[in-house]
């Protein structure tokens, strides 16, 4: 096998860097070179043309809807060029987060081979910062089950994608991120076995693991949210060396049984480590004695987690994974020291070609309607070296695997170069969260707001444990709800407090005459049992969604209507704003 050379992938990095935009143009004439005949680019004139001018007088801005059709044909078995100049062999379903359903999205080798690009180039500057021995990692992923699509193809979450790929393992073991859990626990059958198996695996590795990982950060705290639960039950396996009966995946027993001996010194020494703990604090250190980092994705709709994640990993760093989406890779984390709540992530330019709509108002692209009211008319699109420093943007991918000029629908804000290529900072997804008259609130509103409760119930020593939102318009005025879980039993002026912050916050994010002319009504604060949003990701799950993808709804739509039934129905207490 060959040894990864961290410093050689670092100079070509700084190098492709420095000459982002030639790298740029020859990313797009390659992608248009072996796609330019396919029928979606031929339906738009681009007559094998390569050039950026062509291709964006052509090729129009784009979003999921427009190339829907498409995918739907290669998905029924067209093996025809539509999208791509070779056949497309596999699909993604993305995590659904968007429209409340997962989406097909192409992909293919190239798209696996950016993948693997950007984890070497991630962890090349992570090892250089924390540099790791010959251990373990202790990953929580999950390989969910693929099907086949009417056409035979294989379709599954983008993670399932990745992991099912041969090159995927080799990958992992040179970069020193090989996984404690055997293949078995990752494509397990039951999210909830493999979650204890891979528990389990830790800690009968507990001195070789180095790392502790997972998609995203609350994939992360979940597992040990379950421990709390379940530590007295592992150290008694480990202490006989059986795996628990409910344990019943075939394979998943099969492989654990080659691992689990009678070890009683092991269990004895966990048991005493947790029994000296205080509510949990710093479990991971103490569970992983050499762990160097926790890494996982942080950033976006992840933030609400870091203090509980924080809590949980005590001396340890927290390293924000790259920057992507179920489309594609964007950025990597080249300064991987930095608290998450600061990364940024720089641009790979061969990785797909990249626009940027700027989304500050510019004058000159305002028009007057009949009524005087002025509309601001969308900036074009610029290039990836001409976006400036402190701007906000919405990203533009073409990718390699068939999506042209597609709109991603996320914020970025530009934070500054490395060399050439712009440093990104996530800010929230582009599209409205919640709006019931001309309101506009955001993601980041949302957080913002909630922030500003979780600060109400920290002062209580309460734990906000998850929230979502509804936009109520079954009432007139229609009003806006926040439904919260919490750890303990909030005192009612408490969670009143509670309300009228959010209420106050939200008003600052949206329109200042909305609440005034009685338009919107009082801000509802909704809180539920707890286990209630767990109940929501089992459904999830049981519909097919994938645990590496998951994400808590932040919006739950009137459409919606499973998850709204499971979270009103566990509605304990109901307060309306007094704010206003």
């Amino acid at each position: 096998m060959e040894v990864f050379d961290g410093e050689k992938v670092i100079k070509e990095f700084e190098e492709m860097t420095k000459d982002a935009e030639r790298v740029q143009m020859e990313t797009l004439k390659k992608i248009l070179e072996e796609n330019g005949w396919a029928e979606y680019l031929q339906n738009l004139g681009l007559n094998g043309r390569t050039d950026p001018q062509s291709f964006k007088e052509c090729v129009p801005l784009a979003t999921h809807d427009d190339f829907e059709a498409y995918i739907q044909k290669i998905a029924d078995g067209d093996s025809s060029p539509i999208l791509t100049g070779k056949p497309i062999e596999s699909m993604s379903l993305s995590s659904g987060t968007t429209k409340g359903r997962p989406k097909f999205i192409p992909f293919n080798d190239s798209l696996f081979e950016t993948t693997m690009q950007i984890f070497q180039t991630s962890f090349a500057f992570r090892n250089k910062q924390v540099p790791l021995g010959n251990g373990k990692a202790l990953q929580f992923v999950y390989s969910s089950k693929q099907f086949k699509t009417k056409g035979g193809l294989a379709a599954g979450a983008a993670t399932t994608n990745v992991y099912r790929n041969p090159k995927f393992k080799t990958t992992m073991k040179a970069i020193q991120s090989q996984s404690c859990s055997p293949d078995e626990v990752i494509f397990g059958s039951d999210f909830h076995q493999s979650l204890y198996c891979h528990l389990l695996c830790g800690l009968i590795s507990r001195d070789e693991i180095e790392s502790v990982s997972s998609p995203f950060a609350h994939s992360i705290i979940l597992p040990f949210k379950t421990f709390e639960q379940v530590w007295e039950e592992l150290c008694t396996n480990i202490r006989d060396g059986v795996l628990s009966s409910w344990v019943t995946d075939p394979s998943i027993r099969a492989a654990m049984s080659k691992l689990l001996k009678p070890d009683p010194e092991l269990a004895d020494l966990i048991y005493e480590k947790c029994a000296g703990l205080s509510n949990w604090y710093g479990l991971i250190p103490e569970l992983f004695p050499n762990a160097k980092y926790i890494y996982g994705i942080m950033t976006g709709s992840m933030e609400p987690y870091l203090m509980k994640l924080r809590h949980y990993a005590g001396h340890l760093p927290l390293i924000s994974a790259d920057y992507g989406a179920s489309e594609g890779w964007i950025g990597v984390n080249v300064n991987p020291m930095l608290p998450p709540e600061m990364a940024t992530f720089a641009v790979i330019p061969n990785i797909g070609y990249f626009e940027f709509i700027p989304l500050k108002a510019n004058a000159q692209d305002q028009e007057q309607e009949g009524d005087g009211a002025l509309v601001l008319q969308e900036n074009k699109p610029v290039g990836l070296t001409e976006v400036k420093i402190g701007e906000e943007y919405e990203i533009v991918v073409t990718n390699v695997a068939g999506l042209y000029r597609y709109r991603l629908g996320d914020v970025v804000k530009v934070m500054g170069f490395h060399n050439a290529t712009p440093e990104l900072k996530f800010v929230c997804r582009s599209n409205l969260l919640l709006s019931i008259n001309t309101d506009k609130i955001t993601e980041k509103d949302l957080q913002l707001a909630v922030e500003a409760a979780r600060n109400v119930l920290a002062a209580e020593k309460l734990e906000l444990v998850e929230f979502t939102s509804h936009a109520d318009i079954t009432s007139e005025p229609g009003h806006y709800v926040i439904f919260l879980e919490i750890s303990g039993e909030a005192k009612e002026e408490v969670l009143r407090e509670c309300c009228n912050r959010l209420d106050k916050v939200f008003r600052e994010a949206g329109s200042v005459s909305w609440r005034k002319g009685k338009a919107t009504g009082a801000l509802e604060l909704r809180v539920v049992r707890k286990g209630t949003f767990h109940k929501i990701m089992e459904h999830s799950l049981s519909l097919g969604s994938a645990m590496s993808q998951y994400k808590t709804p932040r919006a739950v739509g009137s459409t919606n209507t499973a998850v709204l039934h499971i979270l009103c129905s566990n509605v304990v207490n109901s307060y309306f704003s007094t704010a206003f």
